[in-house]
């Protein structure tokens, strides 16, 4: 065999110097997807949670952000699949243990739902209709934004299927503070605290979650230290850090800061979701992430 000199300046034997898993095919519009998919879910949540607290002013933010969301993801989805016919396909069947499939019916149920029931909250008619499809969309909201970390994590990208039991749950967490964010800026300061406390909540949650993934990932962790994933990471870090801060700062008091904090929190949130893709990429790229955890893990069988 002849060694491979990977991109980070590391030497691994690989047959013919090539990297031993595919790099993703996705592109572009799939870091997007995550994004508006996630945003879309939680958003679900919290308008149902708005809508049965009493909080109407904020139900209806969040449920025209979700809705919105939901417009945008399918879109985004079937520009990286290339042909409309591409995801029509995927619907042909529903198989429990596939995320492409279960997510594919997902997107539909919760797409369908929360359109509707904003459509019937513009017209202020058919009361019952409407609480139908706001149940199914809070109901399909959080499989939405967690799946598609189940997704990445069935692949065989290292950095994602060594983090299967971390990707869901960030995923969720970031969601969440997506959501809140959003719907904090589209809803007036006074009654915009659950929102706020959502976008903060997540944040912390996200960071905590990151920080055990990256423990757990151990040295295929580093690709999120590295190149264009690194990058992205210090960016996310520091928005959804800054953001929060401000929020739960200021963001009670000041409708500028609830702006600032939250747009601070979307941003670091969209640069989480580049910053997760690039890490695909890397880690498919350097034959080492995949050799040595499989090697530790024979290991592990044969002491056991």
């Amino acid at each position: 065999m002849k060694p491979s000199v990977t991109g980070v300046g590391t030497t691994m034997g690989s047959y013919y110097g090539r990297p031993i898993v595919k790099e993703p095919t996705w592109q572009p519009e799939i870091p997007f997807y995550l994004f508006t998919g996630g945003l879309a879910g939680a958003s679900s949540v919290l308008h149902g949670v708005a809508r049965l607290t009493g909080n109407e002013r904020l139900a209806k933010s969040a449920l025209y952000v979700g809705a919105a969301a939901d417009v945008v993801s399918p879109v985004l989805l079937v520009s990286d699949l290339g042909r409309p016919e591409r995801f029509l396909n995927m619907l042909r069947v529903f198989k429990v243990t596939s995320p492409m499939s279960v997510g594919s019916w997902i997107l539909v149920v919760s797409g369908g739902a929360s359109n509707a029931a904003a459509v019937l909250e513009l017209w202020g008619k058919l009361p019952r209709l409407k609480a139908l499809a706001e149940l199914a969309s809070f109901v399909s909201g959080p499989p939405l934004a967690t799946y598609t970390g189940a997704l990445l994590a069935n692949t065989a990208i290292p950095v994602w299927s060594e983090a299967r039991d971390e990707l869901p749950w960030l995923f969720g967490a970031s969601a969440a503070a997506t959501a809140g964010a959003a719907a904090a800026i589209a809803t007036p300061t006074e009654f915009a605290a659950p929102a706020r406390r959502a976008a903060i909540g997540g944040a912390i949650a996200e960071l905590g979650l990151l920080k055990a993934m990256e423990r757990k990932l151990g040295f295929v962790g580093e690709v999120y230290e590295r190149g264009e994933a690194g990058r992205y990471a210090k960016i996310s870090k520091t928005c959804v850090a800054a953001g929060a801060g401000l929020l739960a700062l200021a963001g009670r008091r000041s409708r500028t800061a609830t702006v600032a904090g939250s747009a601070l929190v979307l941003a670091g949130e969209l640069a989480l979701r580049w910053s997760v893709f690039k890490a695909g990429f890397q880690s498919a790229r350097d034959p080492r992430y995949t050799v040595i955890p499989q090697k530790e893990r024979k290991r592990r069988r044969e002491a056991s």
